[in-house]
C-alpha cells in the first residue's frame, strides 16, 4: 500500500500558490495553512489585517530565534492528517520549517514550487482581491521574506517546479496533471 504524501506548495508572493493549493483540495488533499497562525495572532493582538501588520506578526513569531515555529505549531495537525490521506501545506516559508517537516516525514514529504517572473507577480498583486499590493510594497515583501524568514531555501530545494507565467486556467491544468502523476 502506498504511503500518503505531503506536498508543500512554495513560491514568492503572487506566484499562484493559493490557486495551486485549491487544486490539491479539489483532488481531496487536506490543506494545512501555516499562515493561519499569523492571522490568529493578529486577531489576538487586535491588529487590522494588512501587509504591514502581517509582516510584523510573521517576523515577531520567528523573533524568538525559532524560524521553524510554524512547522512546530502545525506538526500535530500534519501527523493526524497524514494518517487519513494526502496533505498539502500552504505558506511554508522558512528553511527551518522545511527541515523540521523533512526530518519528521522523510520521503513522504516533497516540495512543489510555483515560479513566476517577478514583474508579472507584481502586476498580479496590484489587482488581486484579497490584500492587494502596489509595486513598492510587493518588492519590500520579497526582500523581507528572503532576508528575514529564509524563504529562498524551500524554493531552491524544491522537488518540482511549475512555471506560472500564463493564465490561472493554465496553472490549474498543470497542477491537475502534476497531482495525477503523483499517484
Amino acid at each position: 500500500m502506498a504511503k500518503n504524501k505531503i506536498i508543500a506548495v512554495v513560491g514568492m508572493c503572487g506566484s499562484g500558490k493559493s490557486v495551486a493549493v485549491e487544486e490539491f483540495e479539489k483532488a481531496g488533499w487536506k490543506k494545512i495553512y501555516f499562515g493561519e497562525a499569523t492571522f490568529l495572532k493578529m486577531k489576538e493582538l487586535g491588529l487590522e489585517i494588512n501587509e504591514e501588520n502581517e509582516r510584523k506578526v510573521r517576523e515577531m513569531l520567528r523573533a524568538s530565534g525559532d524560524k521553524g515555529i510554524y512547522a512546530k505549531i502545525f506538526l500535530p495537525e500534519i501527523e493526524k492528517a497524514i494518517k487519513k490521506g494526502n496533505v498539502v501545506i500552504e505558506s511554508m516559508y522558512s528553511w527551518s520549517e522545511y527541515k523540521i517537516v523533512k526530518e519528521k516525514f522523510g520521503d513522504q514529504f516533497e516540495v512543489l514550487c510555483i515560479a513566476t517572473n517577478a514583474k508579472l507577480r507584481r502586476e498580479r498583486l496590484k489587482v488581486r482581491e484579497f490584500r492587494p499590493m502596489d509595486e513598492k510594497t510587493s518588492l519590500s515583501r520579497d526582500y523581507s521574506e528572503i532576508e528575514n524568514i529564509e524563504k529562498g531555501g524551500p524554493i531552491g530545494i524544491a522537488d518540482y517546479y511549475i512555471l506560472n507565467n500564463g493564465t490561472a486556467q493554465t496553472l490549474k491544468r498543470n497542477v491537475k496533471k502534476f497531482i495525477a502523476n503523483l499517484k
